[in-house]
């Protein structure tokens, strides 16, 4: 090639990297397969479609009253007959006969006051009756003897067999001898009153039940000073308090714009704090004609139907306000879910539910209906969560989202 003829230079391609090229290709069309599929099974699987946001709750059991629940009220249990006991006078408490917890009759005397003053008194009355008693005796035999006399002067003055003057003596004697049997007798009853007076003296030292209760709380020791008012220093009033554990009743306030349904021998239900795996049956006792203005608010006293000796004074109470009687097969707690979230198909039953997130298509076996609830015997486990809506979007495997109530 002559020098300076550059039209005729070529580079000669090398077949080693046209093969290498080649390989590329196969390798990036592999690739792009390998993205392809991945991206079918994450779409299958619903890892990129967007979640469907659903509603639900948590399946539970329930008890069959919940469903025809008219109204739900908070309140305390208290006592209807209750008493503080205490004395009429001022004295040092020499005896008590109770602890809290105990039960008294009425009329059992609970605890006492020094008394020996008072039961001097009442042996002084005593020994004064004792001697009027006595001289009334002797008083009836003067009055004997002078009757039988002035009998005999009677009959001899009739015949002029005695003196006017002796006949005087014997009417004066018999006269005299009538008086002091009447004022004796006089002395007598006065004697009695003092005796009256002295056994209710000794009485007030005594503190009995009025009523048959149990002791709630006890105020005070041996050795206190117990007085009406207590307004001594140091001083006691009341020595034990009693309540009627007969006369429990829930006092619940009720809002002034729901007492209409609200009326006396209305069915309730009752749940206690301290007692949650019981509920028990009750009844509107009345309802309290007058309102409080500071709570907008009225008081519903509510009976309970059967004793309790569980149930205690000022124990936290919820009543269910009921629209009908709790019939005796439901009394005990039944797994039940709106009836709206049963889905009929080909005769069987289904509802969805949330597992990792997707929705799962359950068929489940129901039971009785209960208002706007159905009892589920079989298909469900307590906890599971439930959709409520919206149903007519959800379809099995749908990935979802549970929204917060």
């Amino acid at each position: 090639m002559p020098d300076g003829d550059i039209s005729k230079l070529r580079i000669e391609k090398d077949e080693r990297i046209s093969g290498s090229g080649k390989k590329k290709k196969y390798y990036i069309l592999l690739i792009a397969i390998l993205i392809l599929f991945a991206i079918a099974v994450l779409y299958k699987n619903g890892y990129l479609t967007p979640a469907l946001s659903v509603r639900g709750l948590k399946v539970m059991n329930i008890y069959p009253s919940q469903t025809y629940t008219l109204l739900n009220a908070s309140g305390y249990v208290v006592a209807q007959r209750k008493a503080a006991i205490s004395s009429k006078i001022t004295g040092r408490l020499v005896y008590l006969g109770v602890e809290e917890g105990d039960k008294v009759k009425k009329g059992e005397i609970v605890a006492r006051l020094e008394n020996d003053d008072t039961i001097a008194a009442k042996n002084r009355a005593i020994a004064n009756v004792n001697a009027s008693k006595a001289l009334l005796e002797q008083t009836m035999a003067e009055l004997d003897d002078a009757s039988l006399h002035y009998g005999r002067i009677s009959k001899l003055a009739d015949i002029n067999g005695v003196s006017k003057a002796e006949y005087d003596i014997a009417n004066a004697r018999f006269k005299r001898a009538k008086a002091a049997v009447s004022a004796q007798k006089a002395a007598i009853k006065a004697s009695e009153a003092a005796l009256r007076e002295a056994e209710v003296a000794l009485e007030y030292a005594n503190m009995r039940a009025p009523f048959d209760a149990v002791v709630l709380t006890k105020n005070a020791d041996l050795g206190d000073i117990v007085t009406p008012i207590g307004a001594a220093a140091d001083a006691k009033a009341a020595v034990v308090n009693i309540a009627d554990m007969d006369s429990l009743q829930v006092e619940v306030d009720v809002s002034e714009t729901n007492i209409n349904t609200v009326k006396n021998g209305q069915p309730c239900e009752i749940r206690l704090d301290a007692i949650q795996d019981e509920r028990f049956m009750g009844k509107v006792h009345m309802v309290v004609p007058t309102a409080d203005r500071t709570k907008a608010s009225v008081m519903v006293k509510v009976a309970f139907s059967d004793k309790d000796t569980r149930v205690l004074p000022e124990m936290s109470a919820k009543v269910a306000f009921l629209s009908r009687e709790i019939l005796p097969d439901e009394q005990n707690a039944i797994m039940a879910i709106p009836a709206n979230t049963v889905i009929k198909d080909k005769g069987n039953s289904f509802v969805f539910t949330v597992v990792n997130k997707k929705a799962v298509k359950k068929e489940i076996r129901t039971g009785k209906k209960l208002e706007n609830m159905v009892e589920v015997l079989e298909g469900l486990k307590i906890g599971e969560f439930l959709i409520t809506e919206p149903l007519d979007k959800v379809r099995a495997d749908t990935k979802v989202k549970v929204l917060e109530e």
